[in-house]
């Protein structure tokens, strides 16, 4: 017998029977934790917005439904049929979670059919910023999660059907009760925290999703009638563009320069500045400028689509339209220089790190990716070759050359890339070297992990972004360009959702400056903005529109 301190009294309860009353508090516990869980998954939404209290205080039809269905089940069929409804309820669980990645970057739901490339993608930008190290840590943990989702609500819900089979009588009256409360939720139109109390998500994301997916499929027949329509595809060598015969065209992508740069109150102020300035500027040295909107077909993300779309006249908003655009003979706009036959083609490209063979689908006779511009100084973010440089870059390989033909360029810069942490400044153009100088930028910046844990930081990184690429593009123009250079410069897409707020506008800035003025007397009907800052009431053409209004104000002069 233990020994007992004076007062202490004996436990009368058997060792066997505090055993059992263990094993059954625990049992308790991990069925309630197993239908929290089933619970959540049910109830999640897919966008980060609705992830509010309030979202989880629901009654799910789902839930209510696969309960009365496995108590309507045979035993036998009972095991298989909630192992399968938990693995179904992983499955979406998973959908959704994706959706928040892609309504947080894109605005959308993600594309069960189309939309499998950009996985890839993603793991390039992981790979940029992050190393290798980064993006398998990254692929090795998604990978664990979602299986780790499968296996836990695949056995929660093997769990709760034990626990609704043995207390059968009980599990079918507070299913009754809870299918009731379901109904009058859905008759009086209860709700909590915005949402009703009566909850479809499952089920209502199921027939978007196969809506979706009808839509996706029958998009490549949609594509290929729209792509067989090309007004310039029989046009004469002679007759393209010959009202920019004898000019340098530099058709210039600024990534993530959209609408909200120019008019959102966190980011106008400076950059109106910065436009104001470089339109004063330009104008001192001769320029002239007029600027537009373009609406993307994409937003936060994606921008080759937007290059494509740009360049080709066609609305390409996904993987496969690309795909199967590069694969044509679509005459684009850079194509368009080549075909001419008047202009050398080059493509300068930070972005690309290996090969690229679209670059002779756009008709560029040369491409200078990142290894070939020269730089030797640090990566920025994702951006691995500040703008600056790029831009001297081209000067040196193609621009400068002392004899050349004329040129037509098609120019990517990156700087003001996602996660716009650190950003850089501008430096002392004939002190670029091989980029070594932006070492001393780069220590001195902010990191991503700091900028990105306040939203007014990451407002404040995108606008130094936005506001040293274009002090580069006009800093360049300034320092070099003359009475024979086009200047086309726009942006790609708007930044994601924790810049623009979730506003829904696609609408990118477009402009064209030129120091001869007969270059922008072809461009007087379109009714644009004087200078390098549109109007809001400048008139807004889907992207795809550009590419037969360029070819048609620049092709034959009028007789």
């Amino acid at each position: 017998m233990p020994h007992l301190t004076p007062g202490q009294v004996p436990d009368a309860t058997p060792p066997g029977r505090r055993s059992a009353r263990g094993r059954r508090c625990a049992a308790a516990c991990a069925t309630v934790l197993a239908a929290a869980l089933l619970l959540g998954a049910l109830l999640l939404p897919n966008r980060l917005d609705g992830l509010t209290p309030g979202a989880f205080l629901r009654l799910p039809a789902e839930g209510v439904a696969l309960a009365a269905l496995l108590l309507a089940l045979p035993a036998r069929a009972r095991p298989l049929c909630a192992a399968a409804g938990g693995l179904l309820t992983g499955l979406l669980a998973l959908l959704k979670g994706v959706d928040l990645g892609f309504h947080e970057v894109l605005l959308r739901p993600f594309d069960p059919v189309l939309d499998w490339g950009l996985l890839g993608n993603a793991a390039d930008y992981l790979r940029e910023t992050s190393g290798r190290s980064g993006e398998l840590l990254a692929a090795a943990g998604a990978v664990v999660l979602a299986l780790a989702v499968l296996a836990l609500t695949t056995l929660a819900a093997v769990r709760l059907t034990t626990a609704l089979t043995r207390h059968r009588r009980r599990a079918a009256r507070v299913t009754l009760a809870l299918a009731l409360a379901w109904t009058a939720c859905v008759t009086l139109g209860l709700r909590a925290d915005g949402v009703p109390l009566a909850a479809t998500v499952d089920a209502d994301l199921v027939g978007e999703r196969v809506q979706l997916v009808r839509t996706s499929l029958a998009d490549a027949r949609v594509f290929r009638r729209e792509a067989a329509r090309d007004a310039f595809a029989h046009t004469p060598p002679g007759r393209l563009l010959t009202g920019l015969r004898g000019k340098d065209v530099l058709f210039t992508f600024v990534e993530s320069y959209g609408r909200s740069a120019v008019e959102d109150p966190a980011t106008a102020p400076r950059i109106g500045a910065v436009l104001r300035e470089g339109t004063a500027s330009l104008r001192a040295a001769g320029f002239g400028a007029r600027s537009g909107w373009l609406r993307s077909p994409v937003t936060g993300g994606g921008s080759w689509l937007a290059h494509a779309t740009f360049l080709s006249g066609l609305w390409i908003s996904n993987q496969q339209r690309f795909r199967t655009l590069t694969s044509s003979d679509r005459t684009t706009l850079t194509g368009a220089f080549r075909a001419a036959g008047a202009w050398r083609t080059v493509g300068i490209m930070p972005g690309v790190g290996r090969a690229w063979p679209e670059g002779a689908f756009f008709g560029l006779d040369h491409v200078h990716d990142r290894a070939r511009l020269g730089y030797r100084g640090p990566a920025f973010g994702w951006s691995q070759v500040p703008d600056q440089f790029t831009l001297e870059a081209f000067r040196r390989l193609e621009f400068g050359r002392r004899g050349r033909s004329p040129l037509m360029a098609e120019i990517v810069l990156t700087s003001s890339h996602h996660p716009w942490a650190p950003v850089p400044r501008m430096t002392d153009w004939r002190g670029l070297g091989d980029g070594s100088v932006f070492r001393r930028i780069r220590e001195g910046g902010t990191d991503a992990e700091e900028v990105w844990k306040d939203p007014e930081s990451v407002r404040a990184g995108y606008r130094d972004a936005i506001a040293y690429s274009l002090r580069s593009l006009i800093g360049f123009l300034q320092r070099y360009g003359d009475e024979r250079t086009v200047l086309v410069f726009l942006g790609d897409h708007q930044p994601v959702p924790a810049v623009t707020g979730g506003s829904p506008r696609k609408d990118v800035p477009v402009t064209i400056v030129a120091r001869d003025p007969k270059v922008l007397e072809r461009i007087s009907g379109w009714g644009w903005t004087e200078g390098l800052k549109p109007a809001a009431d400048a008139p807004v053409w889907a992207m795809d529109a550009f590419r037969d209004r360029f070819l048609g104000a620049y092709g034959p002069l009028p007789h």
